[in-house]
C-alpha cells in the first residue's frame, strides 16, 4: 500500500488561488466577493485551493434566515491532480475555517447540474441536502459565461440593457443542487434534509474527486508559501465577522 501523503492546509494568497482557479478550476473564473482561500499542499506541493466567500446573491441569506455574518458558501475547490480525498480536504477546510470564524453557523455549496455534477463530494462529507435551486440567469459573451455579480464590479452596472450594449446576452442556466453543512446543529432542524440525488453516470465522481489537470507551470515559491498579509487579512476579517 502506498504512503499516504503529507497534507497541508493553511492560508493562500490571492496570486496562488487565482492561478489554481484559473487552471484547475473548469469555470476558469476567480470570484470577486470577500473570500476566505485556503491552500492545499502535498508532500510540499501545491495542488489548488479551497475558497469560501461570503455568497454571490443576498437572496441566499433570505432562504437560510441568517445573518451576512453566520453563513459563507464553498465557492471553489480547484486542484491539480492529487492523492487525497476531496471530502477530506474539504473537512480539514471548514475545521480552520469554523475556528477563525466563531460566529459562522453554516457553509452552503452548489453543484452544478450544467456540468453534470450532482455534489458527490458533499455526500461523501455527510453534507445536508436542501434540494434544487431554481434556473439561475448568467451572462454570455464569446461562448463564456459570466455570473451578474462580476460584471456590476467590472462596469458598475449589470442592468439589461447595459450589458446587451456591451455585448453580453441574458441566458437561463440550469439548476443547482443545494448543500449544507451546519456548524451549529441546533438549526438544522429549520430546514427540509432531503435524500442525496443519484450520480446518473460516473462524470461527477471524476470531477469530484480526480480534477483534471491542465498544464501550466507550477507556481513559484513565493506564491506557494503563506503571505503574513494576506493570513493576518483573512484572519481580521473572521474576527470582525463574528
Amino acid at each position: 500500500m502506498a504512503d499516504k501523503p503529507l497534507l497541508k492546509i493553511d492560508w493562500a494568497t490571492h496570486e496562488a488561488a487565482k492561478y489554481a482557479v484559473e487552471n484547475w478550476h473548469y469555470s476558469k473564473c476567480m470570484p470577486t466577493a470577500s473570500l476566505f482561500k485556503l491552500g492545499v499542499w502535498e508532500d510540499k506541493k501545491f495542488i489548488g485551493v479551497v475558497i469560501f466567500g461570503r455568497g454571490a446573491s443576498p437572496q441566499i441569506f433570505k432562504y437560510f434566515k441568517l445573518e451576512q455574518t453566520e453563513l459563507c458558501e464553498l465557492v471553489r475547490v480547484a486542484l491539480k491532480k492529487h492523492k487525497t480525498s476531496v471530502s477530506k480536504i474539504i473537512s480539514v477546510c471548514i475545521r480552520i475555517l469554523k475556528k477563525s470564524s466563531p460566529g459562522l453557523k453554516a457553509i452552503v455549496s452548489f453543484a452544478d447540474s450544467e456540468q453534470g455534477h450532482f455534489g458527490i463530494i458533499y455526500q461523501a462529507g455527510n453534507w445536508d441536502y436542501l434540494g434544487e435551486s431554481a434556473l439561475d440567469k448568467r451572462y454570455k459573451k464569446n461562448g463564456k459565461l459570466h455570473h451578474p455579480r462580476s460584471l456590476g464590479s467590472k462596469y458598475g452596472n449589470r442592468r439589461d440593457e447595459f450589458l446587451k450594449n456591451k455585448g453580453y446576452e441574458a441566458v437561463k442556466v440550469g439548476i443547482k443542487h443545494r448543500y449544507c453543512f451546519f456548524l451549529d446543529k441546533k438549526i438544522r432542524n429549520n430546514y427540509k434534509i432531503m435524500d442525496y440525488p443519484k450520480c446518473a453516470s460516473s462524470k461527477d465522481i471524476v470531477a469530484s474527486f480526480d480534477q483534471k489537470e491542465e498544464g501550466g507551470v507550477i507556481p513559484t515559491d513565493a506564491l506557494q508559501s503563506l503571505n503574513g498579509k494576506e493570513k493576518e487579512k483573512n484572519e481580521g476579517r473572521s474576527k470582525k465577522a463574528s
